[in-house]
């Protein structure tokens, strides 16, 4: 791997880091609020007053399971940002489809229909999305070369 490389994986891996952790805590802030305080949280580009309602319970169970997903995709994310750093080509496949994946669920639900600020949620969209475009630039670059392939 060269050094330009090697760089690359190291932006991609802080990049993967800052995106987990964001995701973390937006989980952890998520999962105790009630229904309404945790779309507001999340539909932060929506009126507080247009989410302010008497929401069944099952309505706060999913909003937790969704609360649960971010928490535990961001720390697999800053897990797997981690051997990134340290150039595991494996970890470029696995940290992309966990973050990578809750990213397009996000940005094709609720992103793209404009129920979300530009910061940071847009912004943490362009960052998994660079973070992809980086560690697969290296990853498809090595795959030729022996003994990279499946390091």
């Amino acid at each position: 791997m060269t050094s330009t490389q090697k760089f690359a994986l190291r932006i991609a891996a802080v990049l993967w880091v800052i995106w987990g952790v964001v995701h973390a805590l937006a989980g952890g802030i998520v999962i105790p609020a009630d229904a309404a305080a945790g779309f507001q949280a999340i539909a932060d580009a929506v009126n507080p007053d247009e989410l302010q309602a008497d929401y069944h319970p099952a309505v706060g169970g999913i909003l937790n399971q969704h609360g649960w997903n971010l928490l535990w995709g961001g720390v697999v994310t800053i897990i797997g940002g981690i051997f990134v750093w340290r150039g595991n080509l494996t970890a470029i496949w696995v940290t992309t489809m966990v973050g990578g994946l809750l990213d397009v669920g996000y940005l094709v639900f609720v992103d793209i229909p404009g129920f979300v600020n530009f910061v940071p949620g847009t912004v943490m969209t362009i960052v998994s999305g660079s973070a992809i475009v980086l560690s697969f630039w290296v990853w498809f670059s090595n795959r030729g070369q022996s003994g990279s392939a499946g390091a």
